[in-house]
């Protein structure tokens, strides 16, 4: 494996969920199934795979048995996992820091995303009340 090929799914050019695709994918396994065979719903593999949530340990450690990759390389690329696509080559000048920013921007998004859902679940309770 070449240098390349080593860093395709590392933590600096892939996010978790890009890891959970590139694992489920390589198996030719769906979504779908990938749910059922974990038993969470459809919308819990979404969620993962756009990186707005990540399993419990419990379904962690499920999820990398199902996927045939060690928890570590879900977790940041290291350790057993699959090998880049064949057909990709080298990665233009600038990707890395574009990936980044984009793993960045979800990562805020999801925050954002959590703090909203406590604002209003935090003015329900006030509305009910009063």
């Amino acid at each position: 494996m070449d240098d390349a090929e080593n860093d395709w799914f590392s933590a600096e050019y892939t996010t978790f969920g890009d890891r959970v695709v590139g694992a489920r994918e390589a198996l030719g396994m769906s979504q779908d199934e990938l749910s059922r065979r974990l038993g969470v719903k459809l919308k819990t593999i979404r969620a993962w795979e756009n990186d707005l949530s990540e399993p419990r340990s419990n379904k962690l450690m499920s999820l990398s048995g199902l996927l045939n990759v060690s928890i570590m390389w879900l977790l940041n690329g290291e350790g057993d996992g699959v090998s880049a696509p064949e057909e990709q080559q080298t990665l233009a000048p600038g990707v890395g820091e574009i990936l980044t920013e984009i793993r960045d921007l979800k990562t805020q998004i999801g925050k954002s995303a959590d703090r909203l859902g406590r604002l209003e679940k935090n003015l329900r309770s006030i509305l009910k009340a009063g």
